[in-house]
């Protein structure tokens, strides 16, 4: 491994703030879909239903946004661990109550979609979850390491 190498696992700072961009835009081209006129009304295969978890995803979208935003200006493990912790949590409430309503119809030859829609949000809740886990032992962790660094500190 020579010395301007990454270590196994880890990006570049310009690779993961070129993905916190990718991200903001992503995002920001959801809600635009969503939320611009004709909107999701136009969507055919959403329900009216929608209106019940429309701010939901809006919230989620929006944190999306401002917490890859403050990635993108300093990105240390602590503050991504808490970022992650309240878009996880966002996301895993958002996912929950979408799956209660279920505003999507798929009907005709798709119908299928309705399983797999149902099988794609089962995987989102697993991931939040295992996702709010991995935050909270980063979390833990990279404030015990802190700690040891400030103790050592102290003993010189």
């Amino acid at each position: 491994m020579t010395s301007n190498s990454v270590r196994r696992g880890q990006r570049s700072r310009a690779s993961r703030r070129g993905g916190y961009l990718v991200s903001i835009a992503i995002n920001g081209v959801l809600l635009y879909l969503l939320d611009a006129h004709p909107g999701w009304q136009s969507m055919s295969f959403l329900t009216p239903a929608t209106a019940q978890v429309i701010g939901l995803v809006n919230l989620m979208l929006w944190a999306g946004i401002v917490a890859n935003g403050v990635y993108f200006i300093a990105d240390p493990p602590p503050l991504r661990a808490v970022g992650d912790l309240v878009t996880l949590t966002i996301g895993l409430v958002t996912t929950v109550r979408v799956w209660e309503v279920f505003p999507f119809a798929f009907h005709g030859s798709v119908a299928f979609v309705d399983l797999i829609a149902r099988v794609v949000l089962i995987i989102a809740i697993v991931g939040a979850c295992i996702g709010i886990l991995y935050s909270l032992v980063t979390l833990i962790r990279s404030l015990a390491r802190a700690g040891t660094q400030r103790g050592a500190r102290d003993l010189r």
